[in-house]
């Protein structure tokens, strides 16, 4: 790489100054004037944005594909994870990009250029006029040119995403210096609060969006997402002067693990000599660090199946309650998951500013209790909720059976929305625990220069995740229709997700007792993280 660019080149400093950190001008990052809670305080905006515009169209999606584009539950649910699927891997792409070529900030600005057009294209797509011949009625399936656009715009966000996601978050990290100790507690604080940020976007997006998505128009209820993901651009640039940039080095750090993967193969045949793998034993350790994180990684994988539900049978299961809480308002059915948000905005402030300094005076660390202890605490509350959720649903066919209204999928059931109210707190105070534990988990533990590669791993977790949801689902949906009634029918009435929840409990089940045995032999990178679970 050239010497000319001072947000790619790896430069050297005096010893007085930050190491390997530049500001916008490529001049060496004065700590006082540069980067903390002012920079960190620009970005977490720009990534509420992100999330208002993404949860803006995801939420209600399921809604869109069983209405206007005339798809079944299952399929709907089928295609949604897989959207979410991709959405979460291509992170993994977008860190090696940011990583190893063209640096955190580059990566964001033309993922939120990607963004905007993805939802431009997607508003778009949503507002063809569709004239249905004479003797089909309102059953006709949409145009094939407006299914097919509106894919392609999906997964457009999707990519931006990919670039979107890992950077921006790994970018306010930045925005502290771990070999300060002020910062390095701060830091810590930070990723509380980005998920506090974060929450009360979606809150808002659930809300507001949802409505106007239901009762106003879907052409509307897309493009205000790209308005906003436009006015993030804007914010974002605006606050360049603010930043610190980390410097690529000079050699990919995913090429020089590839390196060292290739040596330590050849050393397993006995064609390396042990000293010339030894000569770099801070490249040995890096790679063995990475291996390390993975029984974590495969042990998270159910939650994440779990979390796939809130925004596709949640919301289904939802639709079929009464939502009135006056006698002119109806909440919309992905309103429903505003609650995990406000349970989320509600828990972090006690969380960060009563259970971390208890705790701390009986554990001695400075977080209170280790990322692992704060990350299986929420994997328990999430399986809580999915027994929760498996009660609450067989309630609601009970009552549907009492009522007489199995064979009326679009008769509302006289039960409250607030029968749902409970599995979706726990929901979200799960998420205070587990997502950001993982967030600052997998930021922390890998190398310094694959931070971006770190975040993009905690996001492949819930792209996995929603690929074995969307697989299990297509799977039982399958078998169960040769024998009678789908779990996942169309009318959910004669549905069974009650028994689909139960399978997601007893599988979380599982993955505690193994989460809990991996954990224990778990070395932390940091040596004030020794403690295990």
């Amino acid at each position: 790489m050239g010497n000319t660019d001072p947000l790619l080149t790896l430069r050297h400093r005096p010893s007085d100054l930050m190491v390997d950190i530049v500001d916008y001008r490529g001049r060496p990052a004065n700590r006082s004037t540069s980067g903390g809670w002012t920079s960190a305080l620009f970005i977490i905006v720009v990534e509420i944005a992100e999330r208002f515009a993404f949860y803006g169209i995801s939420s209600n999606l399921i809604s869109y594909l069983t209405g206007p584009l005339g798809e079944s539950t299952a399929m709907a649910a089928a295609a949604l994870n897989a959207w979410n699927g991709v959405a979460s891997m291509l992170p993994l792409l977008g860190a090696f990009v940011a990583d190893s070529y063209l640096g955190r900030y580059r990566t964001i600005v033309i993922a939120t250029l990607l963004y905007i057009l993805g939802l431009g294209t997607l508003t778009l797509s949503s507002m063809f006029r569709i004239s249905h011949p004479a003797n089909c009625g309102t059953a006709c399936p949409p145009p094939r040119l407006q299914v097919a656009l509106f894919y392609v715009s999906l997964y457009l966000v999707a990519i931006a995403q990919g670039g979107h996601k890992p950077c921006v978050q790994a970018f306010g990290a930045d925005q502290f210096d771990q070999n300060d100790p002020q910062e390095r507690v701060a830091r810590s604080s930070f990723f509380n609060w980005w998920y506090f940020g974060i929450c009360c976007g979606v809150v808002v997006t659930l809300v507001v969006l949802s409505y106007v998505q239901d009762n106003i128009g879907w052409g509307l209820g897309f493009g205000i997402p790209c308005i906003v993901m436009l006015f993030a651009l804007v914010l974002f640039v605006l606050g360049t002067r603010t930043y610190r940039f980390c410097l690529l080095q000079e050699e990919s750090p995913f090429a020089r693990i590839g390196r060292t993967l290739v040596a330590l193969a050849r050393k397993r045949l006995g064609k390396l000599p042990i000293t010339e793998l030894q000569s770099d034993i801070e490249r040995v350790e890096e790679t063995k660090g990475l291996f390390r994180l993975f029984p974590i990684w495969t042990t998270c994988l159910i939650y994440a199946v779990v979390f796939a539900q809130s925004s596709t049978l949640f919301t289904k299961q939802g639709g079929t309650l009464d939502r009135r809480i006056s006698s002119k308002l109806q909440v919309p059915p992905a309103a429903l998951q505003s609650f995990i948000s406000a349970s989320i905005i509600v828990s972090i402030p006690i969380y960060d500013g009563i259970l971390v300094p208890v705790a701390r005076k009986f554990s001695g660390l400075p977080s209170g209790i280790t990322m692992l202890q704060r990350i299986g605490t929420g994997m328990a509350l999430s399986l809580v909720s999915m027994v929760i959720a498996a009660l609450v649903e067989m309630k609601r066919l009970k009552t549907a059976r009492e009522f007489g209204l199995v064979d009326q999928p679009n008769a509302r059931i006289p039960m409250s929305l607030w029968w749902l109210v409970p599995q979706y707190v726990l929901f979200g105070v799960a998420d205070v625990f587990t997502m950001v534990g993982l967030q600052e988990f997998f930021y922390d533990q890998v190398p310094d220069a694959l931070r971006s590669l770190g975040l993009a791993l905690y996001m492949s977790i819930f792209g996995i995740g929603s690929f074995i949801s969307g697989f299990l689902i297509s799977v039982i949906n399958k078998t169960t229709s040769r024998g009678g009634e789908s779990w996942f029918s169309n009318n959910l009435n004669r549905a069974h997700l009650d028994y689909f929840y139960w399978l997601l409990a007893g599988l979380s089940t599982i993955e505690l007792i193994l989460y809990v045995y991996f954990t224990q032999a778990y070395v932390y990178k940091k040596k004030q993280d020794t403690a295990v679970m």
